[in-house]
């Protein structure tokens, strides 16, 4: 599960990533409040979800 569990840590964190720069850029354009605080709250449950998907990659990796 090497290669697997690497490309799911990759698109976790990638997500995050993502969901977290869209936020931002709504932000610093003044746009709507309500969207980038939706934003926000999209990036973290995706980042609980990465830590999740880590954790299972080393406990995975573990066995």
């Amino acid at each position: 599960m090497n290669s697997s569990g690497d490309i799911l840590v990759a698109v976790a964190i990638g997500a995050v990533t993502v969901v977290l720069l869209l936020g931002l850029v709504t932000m610093m354009r003044g746009g709507s409040a309500n969207t980038s605080q939706k934003l926000m709250r999209a990036r973290v449950l995706l980042q609980f979800a990465a830590i999740v998907i880590i954790m299972g990659v080393i406990w995975w990796r573990a066995l």
